[in-house]
């Protein structure tokens, strides 16, 4: 799956994008954690208030399958 990562998440990430591999079961909280463990902090202000783009889609949901494209979107105006 293709992550890619926009302003503080891309600056938390250290990279714009990467390849991941999970599971076909995978979800946001499976991508959540994960990004969370690998980056930490920085990250994890980011994934607090941001949101995930799930092919298009926008979602907060934890329990949300991911897609073959995810964008990791910081919060944006405050909130």
């Amino acid at each position: 799956m293709l992550v890619r990562y926009f302003a503080a998440a891309a600056e938390a990430a250290g990279v714009p994008e990467e390849r991941l591999e999970l599971a076909p079961d995978a979800t946001v909280a499976t991508l959540r954690e994960l990004l969370s463990s690998r980056y930490g902090t920085a990250m994890d202000r980011v994934l607090r208030n941001g949101s995930f783009l799930v092919d298009q889609v926008v979602s907060r949901d934890p329990a949300r399958p991911l897609g073959s494209q995810v964008d990791v979107l910081p919060p944006f105006s405050g909130g």
